[in-house]
């Protein structure tokens, strides 16, 4: 738990005081829940994003759109209240970590695959890719999970598979 001391000036509003504490309050918690979440999150996806390394690209790929969703998963109710509701300014800011790490092994990894890219910016390739994994996942599991029963993610997992190689490959 988080504690913190504040204290109004002498000639200070005690009301404006107290709405600071608040306020100081709320962003320690929400901070505290966003922290957890992600800690959740790279429990599912950080087996995969160390596996991935020996793996094909078409493999590779797979693999994290299916983790992708799986973290999603992990309890989405809250994941769509912080992703969507949440404003990331202030403190807040830096509470995108999960996303970041993710980025930054997928982006290495495109680094030492490169012999089988056909694409030559990484920086690119990795931010368009990971983009569109998380949206397709984000949106699938959060805002269309009645459509996608156990064969229709397979499914949806092939096809983002699919389009995120010919990407990748301009195949």
């Amino acid at each position: 738990m988080v504690w913190l001391r504040v204290q109004a000036e002498p000639d200070g509003d005690p009301i404006e005081a107290r709405d600071h504490v608040n306020q100081v309050r709320k962003e320690a918690l929400v901070i505290a829940v966003m922290e957890r979440h992600n800690r959740d999150i790279m429990e599912v996806v950080g087996g995969t994003l160390a596996e991935m390394e020996s793996l094909p690209v078409e493999q590779a790929v797979g693999r994290l759109v299916a983790v992708a969703i799986e973290a999603h998963r992990v309890d989405p109710e809250l994941h769509r209240v912080l992703a969507e509701q949440i404003p990331r300014v202030g403190p807040l800011a830096h509470l995108e970590t999960a996303n970041r790490e993710a980025f930054a092994a997928f982006r290495a990894y495109l680094e030492s695959h490169g012999n089988e890219l056909s694409v030559t910016n990484l920086d690119l390739a990795a931010f368009v890719c990971a983009t569109s994994i998380e949206a397709l996942a984000h949106n699938a599991v959060l805002h269309h999970a009645d459509m996608f029963s156990s064969v229709s993610v397979e499914s949806l997992i092939e096809n983002a598979t699919r389009l995120v190689i010919r990407y990748l490959k301009e195949v």
